[in-house]
C-alpha cells in the first residue's frame, strides 16, 4: 500500500525514471530511521560478490553482503529478527532491528544459532539530510509503502525484489515491471 506518510520501517521502491544512479537505479530500501534530522535506510536488493567471511574471517559463515547505500561503504552494519539473542539492538519495526552487539553476534553466528534468514549484513547505507527524502519525494525519485513482510523481509530474495514490488503496484508501473534496466540498450 503506497503511504503518503514515511516513517521508519517504511520501504522506498525507486521510482523507474532513476535511471544513471548505479547506487538507487531499481533499489527498494528498508528506511530504518527517519526523523527531524533525517533519514537512513539500507537497500535490500544489491548483493555484492562478498560474503560475511570475506571481510570478517572470524565469522564463520558465507551470508551474502549487500551494498546498503553509497554513505560509510567500509563500514559493515546489519539487520535482524532475533533481539532476544542480539543485545543492545534497536528496533526499526514490525520485528525488524538495527545493529546490536557484534561480538554476541559472531559467536551466535559461529555455533550456529543465526542463519540467513534471520540476519542481513550490509556495506554502507544510504542518508538524507533533514527535509532532503522528502524533496526526493516531492521530485518523484521514491515510491513509499508500508512493509508488508515484516520481519520476513528478511527472508526475500533480492534479485527480483524491485521488479515484484513495481508488478504490485500496477498500473502505469507494469509496464516498466519488464523494461530492461537500462532501456538505451534495448
Amino acid at each position: 500500500m503506497i503511504s503518503e506518510i514515511i516513517k521508519k520501517g517504511h520501504l522506498l521502491i525507486a521510482e523507474p525514471s532513476i535511471l544513471g544512479d548505479l547506487s538507487f537505479n531499481r533499489s527498494v530500501i528498508l528506511l530504518a530511521d527517519h526523523n527531524a534530522e533525517g533519514s537512513v535506510g539500507f537497500i535490500l536488493n544489491k548483493p555484492l560478490d562478498y560474503s560475511v567471511n570475506d571481510l570478517v574471517p572470524e565469522v564463520d559463515a558465507t551470508f551474502t553482503i549487500y551494498n546498503g547505500g553509497p554513505v560509510e561503504q567500509d563500514n559493515l552494519y546489519f539487520i535482524h529478527n532475533i533481539p532476544e539473542l542480539i543485545p543492545n539492538s534497536v528496533e526499526i519495526s514490525n520485528g525488524i532491528f538495527w545493529g546490536g552487539d557484534f561480538e554476541k553476534t559472531r559467536d551466535l553466528i559461529n555455533n550456529g544459532s543465526i542463519n540467513k534468514d534471520n540476519i542481513r549484513f550490509f556495506l554502507g547505507y544510504t542518508g538524507w539530510d533533514a527535509n532532503q527524502l522528502e524533496t526526493e519525494m516531492s521530485a518523484n525519485s521514491w515510491i513509499v509503502i508500508e512493509n508488508s513482510y515484516k520481519n520476513n523481509i528478511l527472508k526475500k530474495s533480492s534479485s527480483d525484489f524491485w521488479k515484484e514490488q513495481i508488478m504490485e503496484l500496477g498500473g502505469e508501473y507494469l509496464i516498466w515491471s519488464n523494461a530492461p534496466e537500462n532501456p538505451m540498450l534495448n
